[in-house]
């Protein structure tokens, strides 16, 4: 009987196994034997149209409808178009990595440390039926003898936050048939038990490490971003005295090539009545290639800073338009206290802050393992009352006792230690060396902190003298290139001295704009490395909300808002907006005679 019974059990199993290969060919993934992919173009759902063809310098029609910007339009329009970070990178900009909800999504992790406090409740009900085989009394024959039951509980846990858990459960088993005087039987119970840590695990600090560390991370996530957004706005202010100087470049050498074209034009002039050299001629004639070369590529750089404008500012690289500056750069000289911005900017950079919150997150976790390497000791006490009832053979029934009846409880303290407490003790000094590590990175920042501060404070110094002395030095070969031009029809002057005079005269215009706009850009960067570029434009964070179902569910009164995200936003004004080209406050006539020292940018500009 036995044999039988097994070998029906064995053929049961293979059929089942037959028959259900097939569902599980179709949901069961076999091994992968080849190297699968999807194409590239499938992969790629999100798109975008392309926008408008960009011009080039070969361009047939360039662009000729003007839109003027003033600096503060420029920094609001970034602002608007920041949900990703941009940062500048010479020519172009590239995403920095940060978002506006990176911060929104550090907030979450702090309810997530707050869940281990939360109580839990367990429900179950499992009815349980078995059959075992039965010898009877005459020893001749197995009988079955059947048995049934269903067990019931709800328990409620509950951990505190200095370690402790309390235990409440309440559970009953019900037997529907007893050869035990019942034909059935109930046997309620409730207990109620807690556990508290006295070493290890014990204490507020030791049990809230999770979730001070988690706001620790949220505070991280905040001043990240607000670096991030520092350097945003600084990267389109750079950006934007990048193209006010390649303008005013392109303008000195496309001067450059005018007068040279004049003084060719003379040379084979006079050549033809032979009254030069063809030589002289020649030389004029290289001199204009080169200078139209040049010419070329500071148009190409025109495009490529109004490219490097329109990309952190967030808009597409064409829109028929070119962009003119039209905030003027400021002359004013600045006096700034050491002392002053030094202690600013320890105060206030980002960086700084965030390597000091990660000092005190791994404070924190030091805390924790040294409560772990304690020894593990712990103080427990159980209570419970167990019931009975059911209905007797006899037709009658029998109630609970009270709660006060058939008690139990216990009281004890438990000890565990490991003899070496190796790993803990391991632990414990790794992570006293990474405060040492985190500190000396904390000096070392303050140490190039003060460094780029230095820098800075040099170069802006340096290049307020340059400006002045490349204006000086303007109005020289500008001079130069008039006495040349007068006594070009005496024939006393050498073509070379001409050729000289008008390059001199379009590098000292474009290295006046390169270093008035440098002395801005440092104006800025001093602004960024002491963080407050925020503050003295105005800028401010809001703190977008949305409606989600909370950590208590949707059983609530009403669905709690949460945060979504954190938008920079400005409606100050602070730069002046000429309402002309930024590169007109160089004095930019044709005829540099005309110009004078009215024309330069006046203390009035100062921005702010």
């Amino acid at each position: 009987m036995r044999v039988r019974t097994f070998g029906l059990f064995y053929v049961a199993c293979v059929i089942l196994i037959l028959e259900t290969r097939p569902l599980r060919a179709q949901w069961i993934p076999q091994d992968e034997q080849r190297i699968r992919w999807v194409s590239a173009e499938k992969n790629s759902r999100i798109r975008r149209p392309p926008g408008i063809r960009p011009e080039t310098v070969v361009s047939e029609q360039p662009v000729s409808v003007q839109q003027f910007l003033p600096l503060d339009a420029a920094i609001r329009l970034a602002l608007e178009n920041s949900e990703v970070i941009r940062v500048l990178t010479g020519t172009g900009a590239v995403s920095s990595g940060t978002t506006v909800y990176d911060t929104a999504v550090a907030v979450g992790e702090i309810d997530i440390a707050k869940a281990q406090f939360d109580p839990v409740l367990r429900a179950n009900s499992a009815y349980q039926h078995s059959e075992f085989p039965f010898l009877n009394a005459a020893g001749n024959d197995l009988t079955g003898v059947a048995a049934s039951s269903n067990d019931a509980s709800v328990t409620l846990l509950d951990r505190n936050q200095t370690g402790g858990q309390a235990v409440l459960s309440a559970g009953n088993r019900f037997e529907p048939t007893d050869g035990d005087g019942f034909t059935t039987r109930n046997r309620p119970r409730l207990e109620l038990s807690y556990s508290q840590p006295l070493l290890a695990g014990a204490g507020l600090r030791a049990n809230r490490t999770a979730i001070v560390i988690a706001r620790l991370r949220t505070e991280q996530s905040f001043f990240r971003y607000k670096g991030s957004m520092q350097n945003l706005v600084f990267g389109v202010i750079s950006a934007y005295w990048q193209l006010v100087r390649a303008r005013t470049e392109l303008w000195a050498r496309e001067q450059q090539v005018e007068l040279l074209e004049v003084t060719l034009r003379s040379r084979l002039a006079r050549a033809n009545a032979e009254l030069d050299s063809r030589a002289s001629t020649a030389q004029a004639q290289v001199s204009l290639s080169l200078a139209k070369a040049t010419r070329l590529s500071a148009r190409a750089n025109v495009l490529q800073s109004e490219a490097a404008l329109r990309n952190i500012m967030g808009v597409p690289p064409e829109n028929d338009r070119r962009l003119v500056p039209s905030t003027p750069p400021t002359l004013q000289r600045i006096e700034f206290d050491w002392n002053e911005i030094v202690s600013t900017a320890q105060a206030l950079d980002p960086e700084l802050v965030e390597l000091n919150l990660v000092l005190r997150a791994d404070e924190e976790r030091l805390v924790q393992r040294k409560n772990v390497a304690r020894p593990a000791v712990s103080a427990d006490a159980l209570y419970s009352w167990n019931g009975l009832s059911g209905q007797l053979a006899g037709g009658g029934r029998i109630g609970d006792p009270g709660l006060g009846e058939n008690t139990s409880w216990s009281m004890g303290i438990t000890f565990s230690v490991p003899l070496s407490l190796r790993e803990s003790r391991a632990a414990v000094r790794s992570q006293e060396l990474i405060l040492a590590r985190d500190r000396a990175a904390i000096q070392q920042h303050l140490h190039q902190l003060e460094h780029d501060l230095a820098t800075v404070l040099r170069s802006t110094e340096q290049n307020l003298a340059q400006y002045d002395a490349y204006r000086e030095a303007r109005d020289a070969a500008w001079t130069s290139v008039k006495l040349q031009r007068a006594e070009r029809g005496t024939g006393r002057t050498n073509v070379l001295n001409e050729l000289l005079a008008i390059t001199d005269w379009a590098n000292t215009v474009a290295s006046e704009a390169q270093a008035l706009t440098a002395y801005n850009t440092d104006l800025a960067r001093l602004e960024l490395q002491t963080a407050t570029i925020l503050d003295t434009h105005g800028i401010r964070f809001t703190e977008e909300r949305f409606g989600a179902v909370g950590p208590h569910g949707i059983m609530t009164e009403d669905i709690r808002h949460y945060p979504r995200s954190l938008k920079a936003e400005s409606e100050s004004s602070r730069y002046q907006d000429s309402g002309q080209p930024a590169e007109d406050a160089f004095g930019l006539k044709k005829d540099e005679s005309e110009a004078g020292d009215q024309d330069r940018p006046a203390d009035e500009n100062e921005q702010g």
